[in-house]
């Protein structure tokens, strides 16, 4: 499968660039950065540590969309709505792992969707994904005597709080109890905001050093408590979930997917 790494230069997308370099039936064709960016003609390859591989970052994605068959994205919002619109163009597969989306936004990729396979989640991993199941199934277990709080921990050049994942898991937690989770979730508490609501869904976001990742969904009841903890100890899990889900989207039916749709759980 012929994929174009956007934000070859990132960390993520050094990522992608080596993990699909060594997948078999896998190969980049080329990589993409903002205007003005000192990564532009450089070869992705190079970027990645792993050698010249013969596929070149540049800020105009078309030409490259003509060879590609599949857009791996780990950016920006802005940058990802620019580029869903061309993948809906060219009808190939985007895989969005960008986090921060506005609702503006997350409506532009549904449209985008009509044309296009897309799957866009906020955290591209097989352990995430199964933590987001088992969150939704305790959720719907317990009743709202058990208080639900979600901890996450990231690296300190992080941008968006929440994080995506947490978001992922807040929207699992929301579902299991059949609630929308804007109405009941709790981002920020500070000063004297009186007793906890009994039925929100709180978030606490802690950012430093290097850390790839923590989530934390912690079920609170009388005398007892749930933790259900993941941990990611390297990037490469989300660029391998990344890949799973190209693959997985080429020659299938335009529309807007999950990784649960690509795990079938």
């Amino acid at each position: 499968m012929k994929l174009l790494i956007a934000g070859a230069a990132g960390r993520m997308g050094r990522t992608l660039t080596r993990l699909v370099h060594e997948t078999e039936d896998c190969t980049v064709v080329g990589g993409t950065e903002p205007e003005g960016s000192s990564a532009i003609g450089q070869d992705v390859g190079v970027l990645a540590g792993i050698g010249p591989i013969g596929a070149i970052v540049a800020s105009d994605p078309l030409p490259l969309m003509v060879e590609a068959e599949g857009i791996l994205d780990f950016t920006v919002p802005a940058a990802s709505i620019a580029m869903v619109a061309l993948a809906a163009q060219a009808r190939i597969v985007h895989v969005i792992g960008t986090t921060g989306f506005s609702d503006d936004d997350n409506a532009r990729i549904t449209a985008a969707a009509r044309h296009a396979v897309i799957v866009k989640s906020g955290n591209m991993s097989l352990g995430v994904n199964l933590l987001a199941a088992l969150v939704r199934k305790v959720a719907a277990t317990l009743d709202d005597s058990f208080d639900i709080e979600i901890s996450e921990i990231h690296h300190r050049n992080k941008v968006d709080a929440p994080s995506g994942t947490a978001l992922l898991l807040g929207e699992a937690a929301a579902a299991g109890r059949e609630v929308d989770l804007a109405a009941v979730s709790d981002r920020g508490r500070d000063g004297h905001t009186g007793a906890r609501k009994a039925g929100d869904i709180g978030f606490a976001s802690l950012r430093g050093g290097t850390v790839v990742g923590e989530h934390t969904v912690l079920f609170a009841g009388e005398s007892e408590r749930i933790e259900l903890t993941h941990r990611a100890e390297s990037r490469d899990i989300f660029a391998r979930g990344a890949l799973a889900a190209a693959r997985w989207g080429l020659g299938r039916k335009a529309g807007l997917y999950s990784m649960a749709d690509v795990l079938d759980i």
